[in-house]
Formats: C-alpha cells, sequence, structure tokens
C-alpha cells in the first residue's frame, strides 16, 4: 500500500510539473534551474552541517580521552 501511496505522490508531481512546463513556456527552463539551484544548495547546507557536528562530536570524545588519560 505504501508504494501506491508513493506512486501516486509521483503522479501528482509530474501532472503538477507538465502543467506548469505548458503554462510557463520559455521561461520554464529558467524556473527549473532555479529550483534545482536552490535545492542544491539546500542540500550542500544540510550535508556542511552534518559534517560540522560530526567533526564536533568528534573533537570532543578525543578532548575527553585526553582528560581521562591524564588522570
Amino acid at each position: 500500500m505504501r508504494t501506491f501511496f508513493y506512486f501516486l505522490l509521483y503522479m501528482i508531481i509530474a501532472v503538477a510539473v507538465i502543467f506548469l512546463a505548458a503554462v510557463l513556456g520559455a521561461h520554464g527552463a529558467w524556473y527549473f534551474a532555479w529550483l534545482v539551484g536552490t535545492a542544491m544548495i539546500v542540500l550542500i547546507s544540510a550535508a556542511g552541517g552534518a559534517l560540522l557536528d560530526t567533526q564536533e562530536e568528534h573533537a570532543a570524545e578525543q578532548a575527553s580521552a585526553a582528560e581521562r588519560d591524564r588522570s
């Protein structure tokens, strides 16, 4: 049933995209590039944030290990 809902969701998105392409005409490529670029910026920012969190956790673990070694 879950697969059917995914299929239905993707079909709705496809119909919306086709409708927008018909309405926008020549401007469609510009809007598509804008949407893809915005999505890429968001994804790259999220990946950078996850990487920063991982680095901070690793540094905190190393600091606590060094503190235990001193004791």
